[in-house]
């Protein structure tokens, strides 16, 4: 069996680990492919947007293309027919729950401002918000969505975790309306697919009781930008976005200087060891393969 990785690291433990394959290492960013690349199995390296349709047509036998992000969005439009995609979920799940904590707490505990007073020299005193005690909606029950839900609870948050379909302990995505009107924190943690983009709009933030924060620790798309500047605007909402719709933002957007708005370039996954955890993901996919056995984290397709 044969399998392109994009990291050199990688490809030697791979072939050092699973006996039967050979490695190419190739980053499809380069967008330049070898002569004559053949591979049963892709493994991505991360890019937000996935390759131009027909990059990957010319990889002969190609079975599964591994992703290491949770999200997948645009990947099924170009793979060639009859190819498996397997997303990174499970990867990233605590350090992006990190993340979206971090971001929430420190918008609550005004810690932008310190940094500027610190900045200035300032010392610059003044009243705080905890977290403990606010309603928190999580949409996405995913391991982002549940670590998410998992500290709020922790810390003493009232939360409710929405999904696409009602379950035990999760509630559907059809009850998000009436759940709004109750949320101190909406925390976004979806993946972008045609039913999420655009999720909260002017509507779903006018629904927001005033003060509260949002939290998009999912694709910038799940968001209405210019809906939740206009809202941020008037200090009615404040929000943590570690991902932003344009990603990135050209240097005169408003975001960048938009009141109550905390902004991290999209590294709620990027924390340390995530390479080695996606190395081990990896190896586990050729394993199954090997085997004939399914793959881990299907989202279209069987080998």
């Amino acid at each position: 069996m044969h399998v392109v990785v994009g990291d050199e690291r990688m490809g030697a433990m791979l072939a050092a680990a699973v006996p039967g394959v050979s490695v190419t290492v190739w980053d499809w960013r380069s967008r330049t492919a070898p002569d004559a690349l053949a591979a049963d199995l892709l493994v991505s390296e991360f890019c937000p947007t996935p390759p131009a349709a027909g990059l990957l047509a010319g990889i002969a036998g190609l079975r599964v293309v591994q992703l290491p992000s949770s999200g997948f969005a645009g990947w099924p439009a170009v793979l060639p027919e009859g190819v498996t995609l397997c997303t990174g979920r499970g990867l990233h799940g605590r350090s992006t729950a990190e993340a979206a904590l971090g971001g929430l707490l420190a918008v609550l505990r005004r810690l932008p401002d310190a940094v500027r007073a610190q900045d200035a020299g300032h010392w610059a005193p003044g009243e705080t918000e905890q977290l403990s005690g606010r309603r928190v909606v999580v949409v996405g029950a995913g391991d982002v969505g549940t670590g998410i839900a998992t500290a709020t609870t922790a810390l003493g948050c009232p939360t409710v975790l929405v999904g696409r379909d009602e379950r035990d302990g999760v509630a559907g995505i059809d009850q998000l309306g009436r759940l709004l009107a109750e949320a101190d924190v909406l925390v976004l943690a979806v993946p972008l697919t045609g039913s999420t983009r655009r999720l909260v709009g002017a509507d779903a933030l006018a629904a927001l009781p005033d003060g509260a924060v949002v939290v998009n620790v999912a694709r910038g798309e799940v968001v209405d930008t210019d809906a939740l500047l206009a809202e941020t605007a008037t200090g009615r909402l404040r929000a943590y976005l570690d991902v932003v719709d344009p990603e990135p933002p050209p240097p005169d957007h408003p975001v960048w200087s938009a009141t109550g708005v905390l902004i991290t370039p999209h590294t709620g996954g990027s924390a340390s060891g995530w390479r080695d955890r996606y190395t081990e993901l990896v190896i586990d996919q050729a394993r199954r393969l090997l085997a004939g056995s399914a793959p881990r984290n299907v989202v279209r397709g069987e080998p």
